[in-house]
């Protein structure tokens, strides 16, 4: 499987969607206690950041262990419904170029290195980063469905 080729065809498949969203639309409530979708996006933005040390890490050591990360405050702290929509859009598809590029780059040897996360148990690198494809689609299908 080429995840980085299933991430850029997401990304070029959504990215017309996203920017055809408006920024009334983007900072809408989505009831109590939910991310409205900037929120949303936002949080994928903080994914492809981590993960993009994940993967990079992992690759080179051969093995990871990593700290989880706190979802809710990341976005609370960042403030990304205060940030414009198409802002948000652009780092994110600029963010996950930039992922797809570092997953062709991991060796092939290195796909099988074990990654644990947090408390959770090992996983392969190349399960991490399908799960990254996996966990972006079902966020985008919240913004956009």
């Amino acid at each position: 499987m080429d995840t980085a080729a299933d991430l850029r065809s997401e990304i070029e498949k959504t990215l017309p969607r996203l920017r055809a969203l408006d920024e009334a639309f983007a900072a809408r409530d989505c009831g109590p206690g939910k991310w409205v979708r900037k929120e949303i996006l936002g949080h994928l933005i903080d994914s492809a950041a981590n993960n993009h040390q994940r993967f990079v890490r992992a690759a080179i050591a051969g093995e990871l262990a990593f700290p989880d990360y706190a979802q809710d405050e990341w976005v609370a702290l960042q403030g990304y419904r205060r940030r414009p929509w198409r802002d948000l859009v652009d780092l994110f598809e600029e963010l996950n170029g930039h992922v797809a590029h570092a997953m062709d780059a991991v060796p092939a040897g290195r796909r099988d290195a074990p990654c644990r996360i947090g408390g959770e148990a090992p996983v392969t690198l190349a399960w991490l980063m399908e799960d990254y494809v996996r966990h972006m689609r079902h966020h985008l299908a919240q913004i956009l469905g």
